[in-house]
């Protein structure tokens, strides 16, 4: 019977598909692709504040910033929820750099001049899987109108 069992869970194993390892810059890249995504209208603001954020915060070029946001934006069709993001983010990031990231997020959903409910939506989930306090996640969110 527990060789039954054995074998059960050996076949389950095998059929799960193997979640995928991002580097940081692609996770942080994938969630800012997502909060661009949200409100299903892509703003020429928010695409240039893509790229004027990936610049600067990963120092990268012109070129770079357009593979990144590619690859990024291919992982995040292949995935199913945002974990594979957030693990990368929470094991090279510390708390401030994490909040810091949740500021970047408020900064791409306000590059169109409003905030949509979804965008605020995905923020707020992704806030919760990086372990940002709600008084932090409130703290950026006014950052990033400044």
């Amino acid at each position: 019977m527990f060789k039954q069992i054995k074998q059960l869970f050996a076949v389950f194993d095998e059929q799960q598909p193997s979640m995928q390892e991002h580097d940081l810059k692609t996770a942080v890249a994938a969630l800012l692709i997502e909060v661009m995504r949200a409100d299903t209208k892509l703003e020429h603001d928010e695409q240039r504040t893509l790229t004027v954020t990936l610049k600067k915060y990963f120092n990268l070029t012109d070129t770079e910033v357009n593979e990144l946001t590619n690859n990024a934006a291919s992982s995040l069709d292949d995935s199913i929820d945002y974990f594979q993001f957030s693990k990368q983010i929470n094991e090279h990031c510390s708390a401030a750099q994490r909040i810091e990231i949740i500021e970047l997020l408020w900064r791409l959903a306000y590059a169109d001049g409003e905030i949509d409910p979804q965008e605020d939506y995905v923020i707020r989930k992704v806030a919760g899987l990086l372990y940002v306090t709600h008084t932090d996640f409130i703290a950026a969110k006014i950052a990033a109108t400044k």
